[in-house]
């Protein structure tokens, strides 16, 4: 790292119960993004991992040389340590967190349960492209797109720019999500900013369409696409508790 971790970026765990859960932030964002989700999760009972995935939390330099097998890699890593001394894991995700829930879904069928808010499985049309002609100009950052927030007195503490080559290998990797979204079979729930000016609202419909599993959806009709951290955050924080308690038995 070539800074320190921003002040509320740092990694949260907690040890608890024998049921687990896997708590994970966007893209540029940090675990202050999910602090309340993963504290609510603890307050329930639930032993919480919310990884700091590589690169974020310090400064952008950091983040420029990463991409989206370095964050799996860390969660992955982080739901292995939580599936190794619990009897289910569930996995929360807000945005490029919500591309990861999906992705370790299809890797690992005894997921007991998903929560994807605001999930992002799928590129703009042209984006990818756009960004990939960007790099290829040898261009490294472009404008920021964190602290998309409707409460005016709530800040999220993302980078102020956005990495393109780290964005470009996830946009790569979306290409692969329709085609294994089928291989979900466990329950989804679903929760949709509808005034999401980051990821577009219908990837949400994306994901509850092309999953197998059941699926349960929440609007957040008040919130932009932090919504953990905006109007509807207690809404996203009891829905998520009351669903990762009946997914897991607990």
């Amino acid at each position: 790292m070539t800074a320190p971790i921003l002040p509320g970026a740092e990694p949260f765990s907690a040890a608890g119960g024998p049921h687990g859960a896997l708590v994970l932030h966007g893209f540029t964002g940090n675990p202050g993004s999910m602090r309340g989700i993963a504290e609510a999760l603890a307050a329930a009972g639930f032993t919480v991992e919310l990884p700091l995935l590589p690169g974020h939390g310090t400064s952008i330099e950091d983040m420029i040389p990463t991409g989206w097998n370095d964050w799996l890699g860390a969660a992955e890593a982080a739901y292995a340590g939580l599936a190794g001394r619990c009897e289910t894991v569930a996995v929360v995700g807000l945005s490029m967190g919500g591309a990861l829930t999906v992705s370790l879904a299809a890797d690992h069928p005894e997921i007991v349960g998903i929560v994807c808010i605001n999930a992002v499985v799928s590129a703009p049309e042209g984006m990818k492209d756009a960004v990939a002609g960007l790099v290829a100009e040898g261009m490294e950052t472009m404008d920021g797109i964190g602290s998309d927030i409707a409460d005016p007195d709530q800040v999220e503490s993302a980078y102020a720019q956005t990495p393109l080559a780290p964005l470009l290998t996830m946009f790569e990797a979306a290409d692969s999500f329709a085609g294994r979204l089928g291989e979900i079979t466990c329950p989804v729930l679903v929760m949709t900013s509808p005034q999401d000016h980051v990821v577009p609202p219908e990837n949400s419909t994306i994901i509850a369409e092309g999953v197998s599993g059941p699926v349960e959806r929440v609007t957040l009709e008040r919130s932009y696409h932090v919504a953990t951290l905006d109007y509807d955050k207690d809404i996203v924080i009891d829905a998520t508790v009351e669903f990762v308690r009946k997914v897991s038995g607990a």
